[in-house]
């Protein structure tokens, strides 16, 4: 999805995020992900391993966009680029 979005992902220098998010030039656009926080494929990766139930990635990021989906209205424009864009759009 990164390059779709024209950027690079790699893993964040911010000890409190996981993912810095780089145009590809290396400049730092923003950083994602907050740690105490899972992501999508952390659920994902959790349904595999049989530690929750399947379909609960799905039903977390359900949850995930109700909470968050108001952003989009509510930054109008300036959300493509956001720290709330890109976070909605590589982790979710």
């Amino acid at each position: 999805m990164a390059s779709k979005l024209g950027v690079k992902v790699v893993a964040s220098e911010d000890s409190k995020y996981k993912i810095d998010v780089l145009d590809y030039h290396g400049n730092h656009i923003t950083s994602i992900g907050d740690k105490k926080y899972k992501d999508y494929p952390s659920y994902l990766k959790m349904e595999k391993d049989g530690e929750v139930p399947k379909g609960y990635a799905d039903k977390r990021r359900e949850l995930y966009w109700k909470r968050h989906g108001k952003e989009i209205d509510k930054l109008g424009d300036d959300w493509e680029g956001s720290r709330s864009y890109y976070s909605f759009l590589l982790l979710w």
